[in-house]
């Protein structure tokens, strides 16, 4: 796959802050990006106009760092970092936000973790304050342990009782065998049950490193006051020194034989729920604008092939859809479909012939050009508020190592063309595929279907 590594500018090594200008938008927004000693990277979006602002820390550790007996353990350091801090119990975390209106929580995935507070623009240091206390400064008890302990089990059974999130992850599985982005962000009963605070706290000190963080915020904000008020929170860890840590590498994962497989949960459920795909593209394959047009003209819309195909046609499924993930060095393409039970062979018969037929004859024009308008469409819009912007900026320069603006990135999917994306079809939709299946299912009932 053609795949580069963009280049990361490293500054603030040496004990001294280095800000750049990154971008200035029409609107009069302002991307700036400071890098503070120990290798903290601060970048900071204005938004004239509103009077709000969002403000997170990204870290770049998810359940792709962790080994067998620490599955989980990601998702588990985030529910514990709001049980309590040196200075704050956790009924003060939460009392402090919601006295201004304010919201925070926070996120985990197989390559980040994510904890963010949307508030008022007036309120922007209290957020600083608190989320950066988060993350530096949690106290991980033994008994704020043992209590999310049983709330995280609870999270997987309720995974559990919903199929159309319990087929993802199964496909996951399926498709990247013991790799560990073939395990669930969430982890498994075993592994929460068996996870230690020993372990948890040990995750923590090692991984949660100011080198391997973004800060970053976006609204009514001042640059140089959010550096002055990160370096406050976090002046104990920026006296070590350190650059940021280079955008992460992966080799891409490969089952043991490359031969279609299926993954099957037996479920006395009403609908079963299929997923059917194999490998996609890595998050640096300058392809990826191409798989966006190919992934929304194939199932992204109402208009798309496989939603017309079989739903509005045939009538064979309420919900049908595409999907494509990037990670470092490797990445997913799927289709999703629910239908009913007896319904599935015919359902997967239909999928397979229509992937058969744009992996062989690619997109038509229309399709292509219906495709692009989609993507930047939903790029665009997507850019409304705070939130969306602070996670734009904060993932890019945490995944990238770079600030792409809106404008080149609409310059890249226009420039697309069908023959690029038949290219890429074939290479992806022209493999060996592997199935998921949550349903009232032996794996005997699903021998032959692909």
């Amino acid at each position: 796959m053609a795949s580069k590594a963009p280049h990361l500018t490293v500054a603030g090594a040496g004990g001294k802050a280095q800000t750049r200008l990154l971008s200035r938008g029409t609107d009069g927004g302002v991307i700036r990006r400071t890098v503070l000693p120990g290798g903290l990277r601060v970048i900071t979006e204005s938004m004239p106009g509103v009077h709000s602002a969002t403000f997170g820390v990204w870290v770049g550790v998810g359940s792709r760092d962790e080994t067998t007996p620490l599955a989980g353990a990601s998702h588990f350091l985030e529910h514990l970092l709001f049980k309590g801090t040196q200075r704050r119990s956790a009924l003060e975390i939460a009392a402090v936000m919601d006295a201004v209106g304010g919201e925070m929580n926070a996120f985990t995935a197989k390559e980040s973790t994510c904890f963010y507070a949307h508030v008022l623009d007036s309120d922007l240091p209290l957020a600083v304050d608190v989320v950066c206390d988060v993350v530096t400064d949690a106290v991980i008890t033994s008994a704020d342990v043992e209590n999310e302990r049983g709330v995280i089990l609870e999270e997987i059974a309720m995974r559990d009782d919903d199929p159309g999130d319990a087929v993802h992850d199964l496909f996951g599985e399926t498709l990247f065998g013991s790799h560990p982005l073939g395990r669930a962000v969430i982890g498994s009963v075993a592994s929460i049950e068996s996870l230690q605070r020993t372990q948890i706290a040990g995750y923590y000190r090692r991984r949660y490193r100011p080198s391997s963080m973004v800060v970053a915020a976006a609204g009514n904000v001042d640059h140089g006051t959010i550096v002055r008020l990160v370096r406050k929170a976090f002046e104990p860890q920026l006296r070590d020194g350190g650059i940021p840590a280079p955008p992460r590498t992966g080799t891409p994962p490969r089952p043991d034989a490359p031969a279609a497989r299926v993954g099957v949960i037996d479920r006395g459920t009403e609908q079963a729920h299929i997923t059917m795909g194999g490998f996609g593209l890595d998050r640096c394959d300058e392809r990826r604008y191409a798989m966006g047009v190919l992934n929304n003209a194939l199932g992204g819309g109402m208009s798309s092939r496989l939603f017309q195909e079989v739903r509005e046609r045939r009538g064979l499924a309420y919900s049908v859809y595409s999907y494509a993930t990037q990670f470092a060095g490797a990445g997913t393409f799927g289709v999703y479909a629910g239908c009913q039970p007896k319904r599935v062979r015919e359902v997967l018969a239909i999928l397979r012939e229509e992937l058969g037929k744009v992996a062989e004859h690619g997109l038509t024009d229309e399709e292509v050009t219906r495709g692009k308008g989609q993507l930047r469409g939903g790029l665009v819009l997507g850019l409304e508020d705070t939130g969306s912007r602070m996670s734009r900026i904060g993932k890019s320069e945490l995944t990238y190592g770079e600030h792409i603006t809106v404008t080149d990135l609409l310059s890249r999917i226009d420039a697309v063309t069908p023959e690029q994306i038949r290219e890429l079809a074939h290479d992806l939709l022209d493999q060996p595929m592997c199935l998921a299946v949550v349903g009232p299912f032996k794996d005997a009932d699903l021998e032959g279907v692909l």
